[in-house]
């Protein structure tokens, strides 16, 4: 199936959806100032020969979506606490859903908002997802709604996930979560080129221990090291920021904490090397979770240890039951360094 796009101008700005993941595409923000800001990554491989070869989420990956359900169900061992998982009778084989990996419907075209649609097969809990991208008339800002449609009663993990563009400078992108914020690392190394330590509880989300000794302050990306890290944030306000003290702008996000009561931060930093990655991403995914980590359904419904804290890692859906979450993604000036 052809992907398809569809743009949208507004007085600040102009954004572009796409049917593959109903990802948001190019977008670019007029700011007061006059000044052109494109805050959401763009993978390098979009264009290239080969990626149509690719999954479904990787082929053209970019800007922002929604994952339902969040991570994947793999064939993973009990270990340090951590239930296992296995690829057997898994409800959703595609890495964060099948919403991610395959193409939408674009509805009737509005003037003022793009909305989409994708049904999940018939063997699916969730019937189906609707999405609608609406930018602020008055601003640099974009209103999104998501509408999660459950066919049968379930427990999933579900999340969202913008994915935003890196300064090449180490350090000139500030991530404005306070301190006081608890997390954890991720129980595995996310990739051979990992670097933080595994399986570590965090009293100050940003303070991050390294496996070989030290640690290191995880609110200024990019990192000196070439490295894949997942950081996992609980009890979050429903609202963080990011200042790109390079380009002299600040994104802000915001939420329904009671919906995704966790962040997952995905420090992509030139780690992976493999196709189609070739050492060459860099980008923040700041992705509003009710999950353990992207560990998938099975963990995420299990005795793990990020529930046995107190932190909720599935939502409950009922036969019939349409869940509804809105969120909005602005951008202001904000000083240089």
């Amino acid at each position: 199936m052809d992907n398809l796009q569809r743009a949208l101008t507004w007085d600040h700005g102009v954004l572009s959806v796409q049917t593959l993941g109903a990802m948001l595409g190019p977008t670019l923000f007029v700011l007061p100032d006059g000044r052109q800001i494109s805050p959401f990554q763009i993978a390098p491989w979009a264009n290239e020969p080969n990626s149509a070869q690719l999954p479904g989420i990787l082929r053209r990956l970019r800007g922002e979506w929604p994952c339902v359900p969040f991570g994947s169900d793999e064939d993973r061992p009990a270990h340090d606490g951590w239930p296992g998982s296995t690829t057997n009778g898994r409800i959703d084989a595609f890495a964060h859903g099948f919403g991610a990996n395959n193409h939408w419907r674009f509805d009737e075209a509005e003037p003022d908002q793009i909305g989409l649609s994708i049904t999940y097969p018939q063997t699916h809990p969730i019937a189906s997802l609707d999405r609608v991208v609406r930018p602020d008339a008055d601003g640099a800002a974009i209103d999104f709604e998501l509408r999660i449609n459950a066919r049968a009663d379930c427990v999933l993990p579900i999340g969202l996930h913008p994915c935003f563009r890196l300064p090449h400078h180490p350090g000139a992108m500030r991530v404005e979560i306070g301190s006081e914020i608890a997390g954890a690392t991720y129980p595995i190394d996310v990739d051979g080129t990992s670097i933080f330590s595994t399986g570590q509880m965090l009293a100050h989300w940003n303070e991050v221990p390294l496996r070989n000794g030290g640690q290191i302050d995880a609110s200024r990306l990019p990192l000196v090291q070439q490295t894949e890290e997942l950081l996992q944030l609980f009890e979050m306000p429903g609202k963080a920021a990011l200042w790109n003290t390079a380009e002299g702008y600040r994104v802000r996000f915001s939420w329904d904490q009671n919906h995704f009561p966790s962040t997952l931060l995905w420090i992509s930093n030139r780690g992976r090397q493999a196709t189609p990655w070739n050492g060459r991403h860099l980008a923040l995914g700041m992705e509003p979770i009710c999950g353990a980590f992207d560990l998938g359904p099975q963990i995420s419904a299990a005795d793990n240890p990020i529930a046995r804290r107190g932190t909720p890692t599935v939502r409950q859906f009922r036969a019939g039951e349409q869940f509804v979450t809105r969120y909005r993604i602005e951008v202001e000036p904000a000083e240089t360094i």
